[in-house]
């Protein structure tokens, strides 16, 4: 087999991450002539990112922080098996400038901005300083984080509802919590908290005043150490649910010339200002007045970083690895866009459960093939989904002329996608690409609007909205001369041949822990009880916050009656286990 030829004199990566960026780099590392290092914890045995790495050493345990975020393991190992650089993807470690920090100390190439830009450019608070001193507009905030709850309330009592309480070294959604009522600040405050150290190892928070419905609008920019910064044009990420993106399309539609000069060059002007380097994104929020504000700037290549390659032509990652290297941007200026394109988030997670975590075993992943079809994935048939990690296990990319093609590309695409053993948003996303909120001629969709307006059962004809998950046959027959395609549950076979009815079955599939059984229906973590053992309590009454995949749900009670706690906070619990009995 004959190696690419040498494009930096990087000689062999570190991948500090898992899942579909550790396949993204790996690939990209492989075409710059780069050897790929790939790290996995227990659960990720065999997964695929260790597959197409050229190497993969195992991190023992399964938590981020004994794994992933690891940092004297990861570099020790880097240094054991030959590695010159590191390069961190996304979440996990990809902020942490104490990470890049190390990196650097231990004579290791870092593949992203320094520590200092991280510092700066990652502490919301320092970051929204820089906005203000190159001229970006901005919504009223708190200029340092929060000591408690109470500071948050005098925000609210002085600017009014609604807040935005956001961890000041978060991102990706995880940390943010939007407050309507003065009455929910403090669980609000105490969940951001709880979510940011989780994910990210730091627990401040900071505040601001919340426009309603806001479109959020970002710029991908690029900036090499000679002094050059690119930007590459726009993507639309509004379609979320609890602010965690689910579909981003570039560029972002239905802006005015002002707005996207605006946005633009305010996202070059404070990258200049920060001395950046690498990938980067600068996001705003466009209130439906038309008023853009800055948000934040991501320090680290994004997950969505596909949605620009594809209507650039520039590959990101490479750049990342270029820019490390000390060279040039690779391309002059800032690129031409002629293209459309839109980007699916494929996560595992139920769409009839409120888009709750749904890891599993994936028994069947069929891509969709076709012009302008791209599919990012870090799974395939047979991977283990854990509970451990986020949701995220593919995303397809489509490119069209233009935005009407693309999405009309898009619907096919998504109709052909198919994935088995494990719940997915593929319903949600078959939904949205013919809702007229994104089809018409603007773009009706804010970042809380799935939250609000979405529910699948206004989308199905079926009484039972659990039946979208049912997994299909197709059967083609010929009448008159013409085929036709027939689709058909496949419980309906099973009821046909074992005399067993369709509601039984999915019933028996539901693993119901008996008459007023309080279960888990994913492996999880209890993070807080909002009863007490003995209590009193109405059905469909909030019981308990758990945690897994790096988001917080609420199980609620299934009936009326004295409940009885079987499973303390702090507790991590299997799919199904009964927390506790309500007689």
């Amino acid at each position: 087999m004959t190696t690419p030829a040498p494009q930096t004199s990087l000689k062999a990566v570190l991948i500090a991450n898992r899942g579909e960026i550790a396949v993204r780099i790996a690939r990209a590392a492989r075409d710059l002539g780069i050897r790929s290092i790939a790290v996995y914890s227990d659960a990720d045995t065999g997964a695929l990112h260790t597959l197409v790495a050229d190497e993969a050493y195992r991190l023992p345990g399964n938590s981020a922080s004994e794994t992933y975020m690891n940092v004297p393991a990861l570099i020790s190992l880097a240094h054991k098996v030959g590695a010159d650089c590191i390069h961190p993807g996304y979440g996990f470690l990809s902020e942490n400038s104490d990470f890049a920090r190390a990196v650097v100390d231990a004579g290791l190439t870092w593949i992203g901005p320094t520590p200092e830009s991280i510092e700066l450019l990652g502490d919301k608070i320092a970051a929204r300083r820089v906005a203000v001193e190159v001229g970006a507009p901005l919504a009223p905030g708190t200029e340092d984080p929060i000591g408690d709850w109470e500071e948050a309330r005098a925000f609210a009592e002085e600017h009014g509802m609604p807040i935005a309480i956001k961890a000041a070294y978060g991102g990706g959604g995880r940390g943010l919590k939007v407050v309507h009522d003065e009455a929910d600040i403090e669980d609000a405050f105490a969940s951001a908290g709880r979510e940011a150290k989780e994910a990210f190892g730091r627990a401040e928070c900071y505040v601001e005043k919340f426009l309603t419905h806001p479109r959020h609008v970002e710029a991908q920019v690029l900036a090499d150490t000679h002094g050059n910064v690119a930007v590459l044009g726009t993507r639309d990420c509004s379609t979320q649910r609890r602010f965690q993106k689910l579909i981003e399309e570039a560029p972002a539609p239905f802006l005015t010339d002002e707005q996207r000069a605006g946005i633009e060059d305010g996202a070059r002007e404070i990258c200049r200002a920060a001395n950046y380097v690498g990938a980067g994104t600068v996001e705003y929020i466009v209130s439906e007045d038309g008023t853009v504000s800055f948000l934040e700037v991501n320090t680290r290549v994004q997950v969505e970083h596909p949605v620009t390659e594809v209507v650039t032509g520039v590959d990101i990652i490479a750049e990342q690895f270029r820019i490390a290297d000390g060279q040039e941007l690779s391309f002059g200026g800032d690129p031409e866009i002629t293209t459309h394109a839109f980007e699916f988030r494929i996560n595992a997670e139920d769409v009839t459960n409120g888009f709750a975590p749904a890891p599993g075993s994936v028994t069947r992943f069929d891509v969709p093939t076709g012009p302008g079809i791209r599919v990012d994935s870090g799974v395939r048939t047979g991977s283990e989904i854990p509970a451990y990690y986020d949701s995220l296990m593919a995303k397809l990319i489509v490119t069209g002329p233009n935005r009407d093609a693309a999405l009309a590309r898009s619907r096919q695409a998504l109709k052909e996608f198919t994935i088995e053993g494990v719940r997915t948003v593929l319903p949600f996303h078959r939904d949205m690409v013919d809702t007229p909120e994104l089809n018409g001629d603007s773009l009706d969709i804010y970042t809380d609007w799935v939250d609000g307006n979405y529910s699948p059962s206004a989308n199905h004809e079926t009484a039972d909205i659990e039946h979208i998950y049912d997994e299909r046959e197709t059967v083609v027959i010929e009448i008159d001369g013409r085929l036709h395609q027939i689709g058909f549950p496949r419980s309906l076979l099973r009821g046909g041949v074992t005399g067993e009815s369709p509601s039984s079955a999915a019933e028996n599939t539901a693993g119901s822990g008996g008459e007023g059984a309080v279960t888990v229906k994913y492996e999880s973590t209890i993070v807080k009880w909002m009863v007490s053992d003995g209590d009193t309590v109405e059905k469909d009454q909030p019981l308990a916050t758990v945690e897994a995949m790096k988001m917080e749900s609420t199980i609620k009670s299934p009936t009326a009656g004295t409940i009885s706690l079987s499973a303390s906070e702090k507790d991590r619990v299997k799919a199904g286990t009964t927390i506790a009995t309500i007689a």
